[in-house]
């Protein structure tokens, strides 16, 4: 029974802010005109209305898998490109100013050079994720490699230990913390600036429902569209990246033990 207090107590905790959230959101609503503020009732009306349509979970597929396909493109080449510098400082030095540019440029000006580039297409949404996921990924395995104590890595030399021996033993343990913290940002990350892509540059998606409803005025469905992104974010969070986090690290848990 202890044991469940503490989640108890949490569930609880997020009840009466959601009660909470949803007073103020009615109270506001009540005072102003439902295309500027629409009230919870409105707001959920609209969500009835788009689950009984045909767009939704197409929409929704559509914009998960241009999600999908530029984080694990930025997964990839981030982490490639981050054990490289890791492992090489003269390298890191020579590639590091041009990682501070890939950090500054904001992901709408990504978005502006993918539609020139490649118009109202896939390719717009999947390139402003990669372009934003990859610096964040890279950032975190190249700390990571970094951390890498110099002496294993001597030690499996001496012990005649292959690169990929080397990397899989000696690199990868002390490097996936650093990695998973930078591949969550960057997957949250990822979901916002798809929106800002699928405003701009797709004929379908959450971006593109978010964008033709507020052209419309139809200001409830874009509470709609706002709040079923914000359960769906929660859920990945929560059912599948802390989960997985646990999961990849519980050998932490137990050393704390």
């Amino acid at each position: 029974m202890k044991s469940n207090s503490p989640l108890l107590t949490l569930v609880v905790q997020r009840l009466v802010l959601i009660a909470i959230f949803a007073a103020v959101w009615w109270l506001a609503s009540r005072r102003m005109p439902s295309f500027v503020l629409p009230g919870p009732d409105k707001t959920w009306q609209a969500l009835v209305a788009l689950w009984q349509g045909h767009r939704l979970f197409h929409d929704i597929g559509i914009t998960f898998s241009r999600v999908l396909s530029g984080f694990l493109l930025a997964t990839l080449v981030g982490t490639l490109l981050g054990l490289a510098l890791g492992a090489n400082r003269a390298l890191a030095q020579f590639f590091e100013p041009l990682l501070a540019v890939f950090n500054t440029v904001s992901s709408a000006i990504w978005a502006i050079f993918a539609i020139i580039w490649f118009g109202i297409s896939d390719a717009t949404t999947i390139f402003v994720v990669f372009m934003t996921a990859m610096p964040l990924i890279l950032t975190n395995v190249w700390q990571g490699a970094q951390t890498v104590d110099a002496h294993y890595v001597e030690l499996a030399r001496s012990f005649r230990m292959g690169r990929l021996q080397t990397l899989r033993k000696i690199y990868l343990p002390t490097i996936m913390p650093y990695f998973f913290s930078g591949a969550r940002l960057a997957f949250g990350f990822g979901w916002r600036v798809s929106l800002v892509a699928e405003t701009l540059g797709s004929s379908d998606g959450i971006g593109y429902r978010l964008r033709q409803a507020g052209d419309l005025v139809q200001t409830d469905q874009v509470f709609a569209w706002t709040l079923l992104l914000v359960a769906l974010m929660l859920l990945l969070e929560g059912g599948l990246l802390k989960p997985l986090e646990r999961y990849l690290f519980r050998w932490k848990q137990r050393t704390r033990d």
